[in-house]
């Protein structure tokens, strides 16, 4: 393998992406860059070549920490720096791995030495290391939440601090964070896409020119990696030049007041949340005027800083695509475009130039037939006499819509019209917030937010000894195990003599995430428009339910004579969403083939990641009329879910007068619980009501609740009445 980066100035393309990265080693206090974009589009080469581009730093002799010898960190842990001696270095490329412990991150202390020999010894982390340099998280969405706050917190501090087993250490961690990320893998939460300065979505040229002359390029590079890296070694130093004088000029831009009035009322207009967007598209927009070489910032400037600032900032949801209007921008750029100009003192006085009370006829005061008196310009009726006053009575109808005319239910929201044909995709409803469906057991699996499981989070439950690398150190427990020893072990009385096998570890219980796997009936049976909607809304509120607490999920649907693999288990609920919004509907109810589908996509994750326990969602009416025998088919198959103990809900779907309850006899079969459509959104409204009252009240877990007891029947009536 050779140490030869790719060139920066050898990228075809990405002009979006080249800019961004360029701002940020002009002023890394812009708050770094997320790379959106599909996989094999050059990120992680593009940000690699960047690291080249970044001028050599001068570092303390001896510093673990990168002090710079001009003005050393006074709470550097390896200060005080009496001498400045300090050496020329390059500056670092750290890279983030996916699977990285937050010891790693932040370091960690030296738990057998501080105990064996009563030190203590900090070690430094990954922050401490990409100090005045570049950390780059490849795949920044499959980090876990908690690692990704830790890391977005140190970016915007530009400190990292560490508060652990009897050691406070803080240290200096300014870095130009680059993340990327596939959206098809996953999405970050909007709350952390809010932490990154600037977002750059790209994608693959579609043009076979350009496509070609990176294949060319690429095959150069791999044959020769030096004698390719010499063409481009004058356009990489000119680039590496121009990035040194914009950030010597960097502090002599000014942001003017249009500039700064243009700014705020983009973020304004957008309804962006909070102030971040408008501190990261000022910054943004002096880095732009530094890198043109000019000292003021232009309108141009605001423009493209909102277009980088702005777009991942504008999701209201899970599956809201980032986005930014562009004639929205224009216009709010164009009407803040002059100076404001100071607002006139007013008149004072009760002459008959004045707005007081006793103004005369040519005055301002009531009398003088203006618009609010209801002169020409006024309200009233034919412009002469004073408007009516509003006495909160709604206005009677009009001729063209009488009393009766009016509905008797709200209207209901216009939805995209489909063709009438029974096969047509039919919209999803509303999505609302659903009851939490968890695993039973305690798993081991990623961290997340459903089920219980042993994690890196949580609380402490018990003490075990290390499993491999001593990470969290269970102190009651290691002098536990140490103490009976200590008169064997010749202890002196000055200090705790402790061998390696007294050594215990804490075990955390928190909650994982897990395979949420959806078995939709798309059948006949479940083809009413009316109600495929209201299916489809539920499902979507799973989804967005699954999209909170960090699971995986899939979609197997059924209908006609089989059934198919509409999404394979994927982190991305977007393309969950997607799916399900082009689900079409008709034909027979193949329950038995949907089941078997869903029992070899488990049977196949689990090979894959033994630890994600599942959870399946079959979302019916209980139906099966697909093939022979079709009803002692889909028992059977349901049954092999109940022998292997996988945890599963059915959604109950019938809907009628007359209810024959295949669905809860479905879910018997399956070993699970059945909770039917009202249910489930009652359940929803009712849950943010007790905790608006902050009312308590135990519930089992995964109840059952026939739809005819008079505790459930009330809600649903209530619902159907609503609705």
């Amino acid at each position: 393998m050779t140490d030869v980066r790719y060139p920066f100035t050898a990228i075809v393309g990405m002009a979006d992406l080249r800019l961004g990265l360029l701002l940020n080693a002009v002023s890394p206090a812009v708050g770094g860059v997320l790379v959106r974009g599909e996989k094999g589009t050059a990120k992680s080469t593009m940000v690699r070549a960047l690291a080249g581009l970044l001028p050599s730093i001068a570092a303390v002799d001896g510093c673990r920490f990168a002090c710079d010898p001009a003005a050393p960190d006074p709470q550097c842990p390896d200060g005080p720096h009496t001498s400045v001696a300090g050496h020329e270095r390059p500056s670092q490329l750290v890279e983030l791995p996916v699977g990285v412990a937050e010891d790693r991150i932040v370091g960690s202390l030296d738990l057998e030495r501080a105990l064996a020999e009563g030190v203590k010894a900090y070690e430094p982390g990954l922050l401490a290391k990409a100090h005045r340099g570049v950390l780059y998280i490849d795949e920044v969405n499959l980090l876990q939440d908690h690692v990704v706050d830790l890391l977005l917190d140190a970016a915007a501090m530009g400190r990292s601090y560490v508060e652990r087993e009897g050691v406070s250490v803080r240290h200096a961690a300014r870095f130009l964070l680059v993340g990327t990320m596939n959206p098809e893998e996953g999405e970050l939460r909007p709350q952390l896409l809010d932490r990154f300065g600037l977002t750059v979505e790209i994608a693959a040229t579609r043009d076979p020119a350009e496509r070609a002359e990176v294949v060319r390029r690429r095959l150069g590079y791999d044959a020769d990696p030096a004698g390719f890296a010499a063409r481009f070694a004058e356009e990489e130093r000119e680039l590496a030049e121009r990035i040194t004088a914009a950030r010597e000029l960097l502090p002599k831009v000014e942001l003017t007041d249009v500039a700064l009035r243009q700014i705020t009322a983009v973020c304004a207009a957008f309804e962006v949340d909070g102030l971040r967007a408008d501190i990261v598209m000022a910054r943004t927009a002096v880095a732009l005027a530094a890198w043109a070489g000019r000292t003021e910032v232009l309108e141009e400037d605001v423009r493209k800083a909102a277009q980088l600032a702005l777009p991942h900032r504008r999701r209201r949801n899970p599956f809201d695509a980032p986005g930014l209007d562009e004639e929205q921008l224009d216009r709010t750029l164009e009407e803040h475009a002059q100076p404001e100009e100071p607002a006139e003192p007013e008149p004072e006085g009760d002459g008959p130039d004045g707005d007081g009370p006793d103004s005369g006829p040519d005055g301002d005061g009531p009398g003088d037939g203006g618009p609010e008196d209801g002169g020409p310009d006024g309200g009233g009726p034919e412009g002469g006499g004073a408007p009516e006053p509003f006495d909160g009575a709604a206005p009677e109808p009009g001729p063209a819509t009488s009393a009766e005319d009016e509905p008797a239910q709200p209207p209901v929201p216009a939805q995209h019209p489909a063709p009438a044909r029974e096969s047509a995709p039919v919209a999803a409803g509303d999505p609302y917030r659903t009851r939490l469906f968890t695993v039973k057991g305690t798993g081991h699996g990623a961290q997340g937010r459903r089920s219980p499981a042993e994690t890196t989070g949580g609380h402490t439950v018990r003490a075990r000894r290390p499993q491999g690398t001593l990470s969290r150190l269970h102190l009651t427990a290691t002098l536990q195990a140490a103490a009976p020893h200590q008169v064997a072990r010749g202890r002196d009385g000055r200090a705790l003599v402790l061998h390696r096998d007294d050594f215990r570890e804490q075990v955390r219980q928190g909650r994982e995430s897990n395979l949420v796997l959806f078995v939709v009936d798309a059948s006949g049976s479940m083809a009413a428009r009316q109600r495929m909607t209201a299916v489809k809304g539920a499902v979507l509120s799973l989804l967005m339910d699954a999209y909170q607490r960090r699971d995986k999920i899939g979609m197997v649907t059924f209908r006609g004579a089989d059934a198919e693999l509409a999404l394979p288990p994927t982190s991305s609920v977007e393309v969950g969403a997607a799916r399900l919004e082009s689900l079409p509907t008709g034909g027979r109810t193949p329950l038995a083939a949907g089941l078997l589908r869903a029992h070899e996509v488990l049977r196949v994750e689990r090979l894959r990641d033994p630890s994600r326990r599942p959870l399946l969602v079959v979302v019916t009416d209980g139906r099966a009329t697909g093939g022979r025998d079709a009803v002692a088919r889909s028992h059977r198959a349901a049954a092999l879910f109940a022998a292997q103990g996988t945890a599963s809900v059915v959604l109950d779907c019938e809907s009628g007068p007359v209810r024959l309850g295949l669905a809860r006899t479905l879910a018997g079969l399956l070993g699970g619980s059945a909770v039917s459509l009202d249910e489930l959104r009652a359940e929803g409204v009712a849950s943010l009501v007790r905790e608006s009252r902050s009312v308590n009240s135990a519930r089992p877990a995964n109840p059952v609740r026939p739809a005819n007891t008079a505790n459930s029947a009330k809600p649903i009536r209530s619902m159907r009445k609503a609705a």
